[in-house]
Formats: structure tokens, sequence, C-alpha cells
């Protein structure tokens, strides 16, 4: 598989699928998350804790590629994150409700590993959408 293939497989079927024994095909052991120009080292077992607290939030959550674009070792996917809200997040209380969140995930793939992971979701306008949080 190519970067984009990879990438596209690790969202979509790795996280998707919860399969999280298969974390380290995927991830790098050193892998850093990136926000801005800060780096946070995450590693597989920073990943796994990532993942399974979104889990606790949304159970049931899938995601699906729209778009990749490659650059160098960077592959950039558009997302569709799609779960029901059944656990506490930021303090807000289960809806039990589907929601849809878009994004946008930044990977950097070294030998077929993601060793850098960034991005952003746009958590705030779903919340925004299904009156979860209030305008200031």
């Amino acid at each position: 598989m190519d970067n984009k293939e990879i990438v596209k497989y690790f969202y979509e079927v790795i996280v998707s699928e919860n399969q999280l024994d298969e974390l380290s095909k995927y991830i790098s052991e050193n892998c850093m998350q990136k926000t801005g120009e800060k780096e946070i080292f995450i590693g597989i077992d920073g990943m796994r804790q990532h993942l399974l607290e979104l889990k606790n939030t949304y159970p049931d959550y899938t995601m699906k590629i729209i778009r990749q674009y490659v650059a160098d070792d960077y592959v950039i996917s558009e997302f569709i994150m799609r779960g029901t809200h059944e656990g506490e997040f930021i303090g807000i209380t289960p809806t039990n409700k589907v929601l849809e969140i878009t994004g946008v995930d930044i990977d950097k793939v070294v030998d077929g590993k993601i060793v850098e992971h960034g991005g952003a979701a746009n958590t705030f306008e779903t919340f925004f959408e299904h009156h979860l949080i209030k305008p200031v």
C-alpha cells in the first residue's frame, strides 16, 4: 500500500472497527502529535488512549475518508466521523443522538507507519447545530 492507502485503511478499518491490537502496524513507537508548532509525544499508547476515549464517547463511531492529498511524506485526509453520542464529552451530557463531525487529519508516514499526527475536527459546529452548546 502507498501512504494514502495506509492512512485510509488505518482510519476506515483499524480505527472504525476498534482494532486497537493492530495499532503497532500503523503507528510508530515515536509518533508525535502536532498542534500548530507544538509537538507532543504520543507513541502507540497515546494513540490507543485517544481512540479509547473517543469510543467511550461514541461507541459506534466510524470514519470515512472523503478526499486525500499527498505532499512528500504527508497525507492530508478530509473525513466524516459519525457516531452515537453515548458518553460525556467536555462536560456535555450524552444525548444518544447520532452526530456527524467533519475534519481534516494530517499524517506523516515514514516506512509505512504514521510518525506524526495532527489536524482539526469541526466538533463545535456539530455541537452548535444540535443545540449542545450555545453561542457566547
